[in-house]
């Protein structure tokens, strides 16, 4: 990952896109408008590829969040495979929310629901996350956007998340376990480990 990515909300913004691409979810073919300023701009990047072929199917009814949405890969990939839920795509950037909300138009899926992190009612629930997250913010920032986003999760819901494995992957599952929450690996692959993050009833994702 480089510097320019979805957790930078002051990007540079164009009309049109200048790029895209195109990969295959249960028989159907997704294709993404890319753009400078939008994290994986030059197609699916290595990380979020290994989290969509190695998480269990999304629930088919529900709320469904896409952390950190970028141009929307994981988005549509959740709306494609859960037709009757409602997918949101949630980023800090506003031209990956645009990006991601037309994405979804140009591939026909109207379950999507893309928008800024802070335009989110904090009342929602989610019964998974699915995320790439952005390690290079820095651990506090990143534990302080997990805790706030893991703890919006329904009751024995997971969060799926993949992670570089030199970039912290493992103390990141220890600081999660020590909160209170399940972590278990599902795969190990490429540099990445995907974990999958189920918080207790004693879970305390706010603790210092």
């Amino acid at each position: 990952m480089g510097t320019d990515h979805y957790f930078s909300p002051n990007q540079p913004t164009e009309d049109e896109p200048k790029s895209s691409f195109q990969f295959t979810v249960d028989g159907h073919t997704l294709t993404v408008a890319t753009d400078r300023g939008v994290f994986a701009r030059k197609g699916l990047d290595i990380g979020t590829e290994i989290l969509l072929e190695s998480v269990p199917r999304p629930p088919a009814n529900g709320n469904l969040l896409d952390l950190g949405c970028g141009s929307g890969a994981i988005a549509l990939t959740l709306a494609t495979q859960s037709p009757h839920a409602q997918v949101y795509a949630v980023d800090v950037n506003p031209r990956a929310v645009e990006l991601c909300a037309r994405n979804a138009t140009r591939n026909g899926l109207t379950n999507v629901h893309a928008l800024l992190d802070s335009d989110v009612s904090h009342d929602l629930t989610f019964d998974t996350i699915w995320s790439n997250p952005p390690i290079r913010i820095g651990k506090a920032e990143l534990h302080r956007m997990l805790a706030s986003w893991l703890s919006r999760l329904s009751a024995g819901a997971t969060a799926w998340l993949v992670v570089n494995r030199n970039l912290g992957a493992d103390s990141l599952s220890v600081w999660l376990s020590e909160r209170g929450c399940h972590v278990e690996r599902a795969t190990s692959k490429r540099g990445f480990r995907v974990l999958g993050v189920t918080p207790t009833p004693a879970a305390d994702l706010w603790r210092p």
